[in-house]
Order: C-alpha cells, then structure tokens, then sequence
C-alpha cells in the first residue's frame, strides 16, 4: 500500500487542489517508483513572486501537492528589475525558505543564482557578504581565494536553507563582449585550463558547506554575440569544441553535482533544435561522449531563445526527450509570469506520456536521478 500524506492536505482539500497522489494507472505492482503526477511535479523548478508566504499562495498550494520539485529564488525581476520577489534582508529570506520548505512532503531544491559579481541575488545591500565575479577571480589567479570564495557562497546559502547554486559558470570567454557572458563578468577565463582549475575550486568551496553546484551553460554559451534571454541565440561560427573541456574534466574529476542546458543553437551539432531541445547534444554528446549521469536542468524555459520559437507544449515535451530532468520555469519575465505554469505542465507531459510522445521510462529515468542529487541536498 503507497501512503501518500501531505502537510497542509486540508486546506489543499478545501481549496479543491489535487494532491498528486492518486493515479489511475499505478498500482501497488506497478513497477514505476513513484507514481506519474508524483514524479512530473518533482521535475519542476518554479520561481514566484512573494517574500513571505502561506497557505494563500499557489506556490506553497503546488509545493504541499507534490506539483514542484523545487523552487529558484531571486531579489529582482530580471526582465524588468521590479523588486517584488523574494529577498529583502537574510532574516526575511531565512523565514520565507524555512516556509517553503514546512510544505514539502520530503526534501524541496531550493535554488538560487549566486555566481558572484554581476549576478549576485543575495546583495551587500540587502545585508549579505560581499562577492566577487568569476573574471575578477580568474585574474586573480589564486586557486585557494576562489576556494574561499566558494566557501563563503556556500555558507551564506547555508545559513539561509539554500542546498542548490545555479554555479559555477564554466563557459570559457571566447567573446569578451557576450552579452549574457563576458560583458557580465560571468566568465573564470579564455583558458579553459584556468576555467577547470577556478570552478573546481569553486565546487569544492560550496561543498565544504554542504552547498550542491550547477555547471552551466551547457555546451558553452561565451562565444555567443546575443544573449538567449532576449531571443534566438546562434554560436553556429563561433563556438569550438575546446569549450566541452570543462564539462568533460569535472566530469570526470567526479565533481558535477548537475549540469545546465544553455539554449544556443548550434548547427554544426544539431541543424534543427537549440541545445537545451536537442536530444543530440544532450544525450548524444553530454550522455554518452562525455559520460555524465547526473541531473541535466535545463536554463529558464521562458526566455526568449525558448518562449519566443516555440509552443509551451512543443518545448516542454522536446526538453524532456532531449534529456532535461529538471525543467525551470523562473517565472521571471511579467510577459510570461504564470502562477499556473506547474500544473499547466505537468498536464501536458501527462498527455504525452499518456499518448506515447514520452515513453514512461524517461519520466522515471528523471524522477530517479532527481531523487538521487535530493539525497545529497
């Protein structure tokens, strides 16, 4: 017998929710390990607006339904830089994280993109440690100040109840003035032996504090002339296979926690979807080439290079075929905010499930190593 129990179920059952836990086609023999609502609401990672929340808001409703494997936290709007979201001072976020998490049955991913420098959403402003970027450091060129600061991300993380770093960023400077890369600062160096050495530092700095890392962008974003947040983004003459040599290196250094898409197109890998939709890049090459298997999440499924080209469904379906087990909704662009956008999903790759586009074994294949990188939370 499979007992499913949910804190906060009353007030789900009065506000007419599904739990997630019923599914007609799972069975106490059936030999799937969670059943199939269960285990698409844990392949989503959802952003939100609030900084204090309860029963009243759909995020803590889809948390308690089993609709959300995890949520990304962030200090602005990104599209528009409207403070609404989710940081104001380290004891507010303390109390909105420890809210959060009062609503999972079992371990929530709590995300955030702490990087350093530029992308820093646990300011100075609001109270935080300073940081440096990934460049600054990378000039600097002294392995154990990246290690600390790594180590002093990871404890502020720590102290708040994050256990996931969208970090570090292994894309190698090819193009100083990448809008989304080099122009940011996001990037250790033009040497990929140099981007190895400092986000190898940085992983083992976060580690020491039991803070869970993210490679990105997956399979390299520092060529591109265009940033994929604003729309299609092609590195088609610009990218070089010298910027696998990251991912293959932590990789086989044992220190990829997860790996995250970027969504470039690159037509000398594959003519017809970006990295992120593309079964070749990520099986093909991440999978099987470089030997990785981990967690893949993808980037923001609502940027520009995503939203912009393709249908909700279309995209949220390829993604999963390519091999995304987590799929992101940042609920970051107010052209898109969605408050719906988890169960939306989870009922489309139900029907593709349902209808044979997504075999179940894929669902599982995820479902499992998410549960995988949760243990290690």
């Amino acid at each position: 017998m499979r007992l499913c129990v949910r804190p906060h179920l009353v007030a789900l059952a009065l506000l007419g929710l599904a739990t997630g836990c019923a599914d007609p086609d799972d069975t106490d023999a059936n030999p799937h390990p969670a059943p199939l609502a269960e285990e698409l609401g844990q392949m989503l990672i959802v952003g939100f607006r609030g900084k204090i929340v309860d029963d009243s808001f759909a995020i803590t409703q889809q948390i308690a339904a089993g609709q959300v494997g995890g949520v990304v936290l962030f200090d602005r709007d990104v599209m528009n830089g409207d403070t609404n979201r989710n940081i104001s001072t380290p004891t507010q976020l303390q109390t909105l994280v420890t809210t959060l998490k009062s609503y999972a049955d079992g371990s929530l991913i709590v995300s955030i993109d702490e990087e350093g420098g530029m992308v820093d959403r646990l300011k100075e402003k609001y109270g935080f440690p300073p940081t440096q970027s990934a460049q600054a450091l990378g000039e600097f060129d002294d392995l154990d100040a990246t290690f600390g600061a790594g180590r002093s991300i990871g404890q502020t993380l720590q102290q708040m109840g994050i256990n996931l770093n969208f970090a570090p960023v292994v894309d190698v400077n090819v193009n100083p003035d990448s809008p989304a890369i080099g122009a940011l600062e996001r990037s250790f160096s033009s040497d990929p032996a140099k981007v190895i050495a400092h986000a190898e530092a940085t992983i083992e700095g976060l580690a020491e504090q039991s803070i869970r890392s993210t490679l990105k962008h997956f399979p390299g974003h520092g060529s591109a002339a265009s940033d994929s947040h604003a729309g299609f983004t092609d590195v088609t003459a610009t990218w070089t296979e010298m910027e696998l040599a990251p991912y293959q290196q932590i990789v086989d250094d044992g220190l990829a926690d997860a790996v995250m898409t970027a969504h470039v197109f690159n037509a000398e890998l594959d003519p017809d979807w970006p990295a992120t939709l593309s079964p070749t890049i990520l099986r093909s090459l991440l999978r099987d080439q470089i030997g990785y298997d981990g967690v893949v999440v993808s980037d923001d499924m609502q940027m520009g290079a995503i939203q912009r080209e393709f249908g909700l469904e279309e995209a949220v379906v390829a993604a999963v075929l390519a091999g995304n087990d987590l799929l992101t909704f940042a609920n970051n662009n107010p052209d898109v905010y969605d408050e719906q956008i988890a169960p939306t999903v989870i009922e489309l790759l139900r029907a593709a499930v349902k209808d044979g586009r997504i075999g179940r074994d894929r669902i599982d294949e995820a479902y499992l190593r998410i549960q995988a990188l949760k243990a290690r939370l």
